[in-house]
């Protein structure tokens, strides 16, 4: 029976009463010049109105009511579920490094003069023996030249003396010259003899200094902004480099740990262990690049308790750079075969961690947990055995014992229709 059904009803009623009323009174119920009603029928009108009134809000309200279901419980909660996996999960050790250059050159002039080329380019990779720097060639080249001359020169007088102390020699076995004359011929031939391994000396020299007035790059690395041009005036070994040039490939990451966990990272490179490391980004959230420990440093810094290491990347893709901060994670153990679950299904309150296990009659139960190693997004669970189902999340709704519904998961948008 709906609402108009119960009105019309009602209607009717009312209309049957009046009817009635008019009739048994002999129509002055509502005649104002009738005689007066007696009181008992008076009583009998407003009865009878009270019991119209009566029945028409039971069948109105009646109507708009909603018999509850025989048998209905408490409404089950929707909820997203996760399910426990058996695997392997790293323990690692957390540190802040620093990417730092395994080299970092800066380039001076070992010769004085002016600048009369710059053939690198600002922030460009260079690689050995590329050109970088040029400078005015000339006095170097006329140094070499006066060089060449001078050994030349004392070339032509040691042929000379050698000849004269040849002659001499046969004079001498003839009694045609004295013993003193020989020895002073043989002196001189031994004087052009040092003369010209000098003259070899100052030309190899000037050799030298002219090859200095050519800068090539010494590693392959990335120069730095340019700090000289073309006319500059450059001292040799002065302070002010011409350019600076970084290693980036490969590259390292110095970091510190917890004297706390020195004992088991020594343990594990004593044990000849290889140890990994992650580099990720500021926020933590990225990996970078993984690498290798390198180098340990010889003891701890007592000022800060921490421990210096040293991990090489090769940084093919450059994804670090030169005193670029990152998060660094050692990977120090791993613990293999054991019960994995995500974080986003672990709960806390004052007595530890725990989870809502689902059950087969779509309930769930709290369940205690230990949480061991975490790994990103998952964590070493205890107390809970691969394949067990538990709620990932509506947690401010759950109880133990609550009724939950299996909320459906939407197929991937590419999923075939």
């Amino acid at each position: 029976m709906n609402n108009s059904t119960n009105g019309e009803t009602s209607q009717t009623l009312m209309e049957s009463i009046l009817r009635v009323e008019r009739t048994g009174i002999g129509g002055h119920l509502f005649n104002t010049a009738a005689p007066k009603l007696s009181h008992r029928r008076r009583l009998f009108v407003i009865l009878a109105i009270l019991i119209a009134g009566a029945v028409t809000a039971y069948l109105y309200l009646g109507s708009g009511t909603k018999q509850p279901t025989r048998g209905s419980g408490p409404a089950a909660f929707p909820i997203s579920t996760a399910t426990a996996t058996s695997g392997d999960i790293g323990v690692y050790v957390k540190a802040l490094g620093t990417v730092t250059p395994l080299k970092t050159v800066s380039i001076t002039a070992r010769v004085s003069g002016q600048i009369a080329n710059v053939q690198y380019q600002e922030g460009k990779v260079v690689h050995v023996g590329d050109a970088l720097v040029d400078i005015d060639p000339a006095p170097y080249q006329a140094a070499v030249t006066q060089a060449e001359g001078q050994l030349a020169r004392d070339q032509a007088q040691l042929q000379l003396a050698k000849v004269n102390l040849e002659r001499d020699s046969n004079l001498l076995q003839k009694g045609a010259i004295s013993k003193q004359e020989f020895d002073t011929q043989t002196a001189n031939n031994g004087l052009f003899e040092g003369a010209i391994k000098l003259d070899q000396g100052n030309l190899d020299q000037a050799k030298v200094n002219l090859a200095f007035c050519h800068i090539t790059s010494p590693i392959d690395g990335r120069v730095g902004l340019r700090l000289v041009d073309v006319g500059n005036n450059v001292a040799a070994n002065a302070t002010t480099p011409l350019v600076v040039i970084t290693q980036l490939q490969p590259i390292s990451v110095e970091f510190n740990v917890a004297e706390d966990s020195v004992s088991e990272i020594m343990r594990a490179i004593g044990g000849g262990r290889q140890l990994e490391v992650d580099a990720y980004d500021r926020a933590d959230q990225k990996k970078l690049a993984t690498g290798k420990v390198e180098a340990v440093n010889s003891q701890i810094d007592t000022t800060t308790g921490t421990l210096k290491l040293r991990a090489t990347f090769l940084n093919d893709d450059g994804s670090l750079f030169p005193n670029q901060f990152v998060n660094v994670r050692l990977l120090v153990d791993t613990h293999k075969a054991i019960t994995l679950l995500p974080n986003s299904a672990i709960q806390r309150n004052d007595s530890g961690a725990f989870v809502y296990l689902v059950q087969p009659n779509q309930t769930v139960a709290v369940k205690t947990i230990t949480v061991g190693t975490t790994d990103s997004n998952v964590s070493e669970v205890q107390g809970l055995d691969p394949g067990a189902v538990v709620a990932a999340d509506s947690f401010n709704r759950l109880t133990d014992g609550a009724k939950i519904a299996l909320r459906q998961v939407p197929p991937p948008s590419n999923a075939p229709k």
